[in-house]
């Protein structure tokens, strides 16, 4: 089950929001290896956790995360702005009509379903609260990953080589994209705006 928590209402999803940040520091910090702080509990939280994003999450039927993603309004501090404006050009990403996507994160046992049921449930967050893109980093070996949901961004900058190159990449929700995505999340869009 697909649930859309702002950080201010984790706690009323202790479970989920346990296992959302453990398996976030086995995704980045275990598997990935990438340079993030992981607390006493087994918890990969950042600065960001501490703006109330809209988190989208996919639920199993035990409570726990299977996935999830993270949104925040590029019109307030991002990842993309603060760390990683070298590959916009040295300029900042900064729109109403933008938000930024960050921690894609599936758990361990998760199926590619759940990655595309996580693509189709931000472009229902796009369509209802008029946003026109989502800005995001990610590295090369998310491109094959988006490619195969039927999501792929428009890249506006990149740097390195190989499975370390790493973008910055702008996507939008067509219908065309929604069809595609839905149909390999196995879920109807009728459902999914439901």
């Amino acid at each position: 089950m697909l649930r859309y928590i702002y950080g201010n209402d984790l706690d009323k999803y202790p479970t989920l929001a346990e296992t959302m940040f453990q398996d976030r520091a086995d995704q980045f910090k275990t598997r990935l290896e990438w340079d993030v702080s992981v607390d006493e509990a087994g918890h990969e939280r950042d600065n960001y956790d501490s703006l109330n994003p809209l988190y989208v999450i996919w639920e199993g039927e035990d409570g726990c995360h299977g996935g999830s993603m993270r949104l925040l309004p590029t019109t307030g501090p991002t990842m993309v702005n603060d760390h990683f404006s070298h590959l916009s050009g040295g300029g900042h990403i900064v729109s109403p009509l933008i938000w930024e996507c960050t921690r894609f994160c599936l758990a361990r046992n998760a199926s590619s379903r759940i990655a595309a049921a996580l693509m189709l449930a931000g472009g229902e967050v796009m369509h209802n609260f008029a946003i026109k893109h989502y800005v995001g980093v990610f590295d090369a070996r998310m491109v094959r990953i988006y490619r195969a949901i039927g999501s792929s961004p428009d890249i506006v900058g990149s740097e390195g080589e190989g499975r370390e190159q790493i973008s910055v990449g702008l996507w939008e929700f067509t219908d065309a994209a929604r069809e595609k995505v839905a149909k390999r999340a196995d879920i109807s869009p009728e459902t999914s705006e439901a």
